[in-house]
Order: C-alpha cells, then structure tokens, then sequence
C-alpha cells in the first residue's frame, strides 16, 4: 500500500472521528480533566521525543 493511500485513509479516519458526538464532548471537557502533573508528564514526554529523534536524525544524516 503506498504511502499516498495510508495518508488519504489516515485522513479520511480523523474527518469521520472528529464528526462524533461522543469524541466532540470528549474534546469539549479536556480542559478540565487535565490535572496539573498530566500537563507535567506530557511536556516531558514531548521534549524526549523530540531529544529522541534528534538522535536518531544526527545518526542519520552524516557530517560533511
């Protein structure tokens, strides 16, 4: 399957999702759900990801 196709599919998945009544109110309430040491643990989780593919991208891609 090419990745063209993955992409339309992918897409087309988050369109019909985000037309759901349930996942709207899911949305609409995550403000408030999010506790203070959740916001914490996702910042640190993003900021290793991103150290974690600057790794991977350094190993990657030689210096001149």
């Amino acid at each position: 399957m090419s990745v063209f196709r993955v992409a339309v599919a992918a897409v087309g998945v988050a369109a019909t999702l985000a037309r759901n009544p349930a996942v709207r109110a899911g949305i609409r309430a995550a403000p408030r759900l999010i506790t203070p040491r959740m916001r914490e643990q996702a910042a640190e989780a993003a900021l290793s990801a991103a150290y974690r593919a600057g790794v991977v991208a350094r190993n990657l891609v030689r210096r001149n």
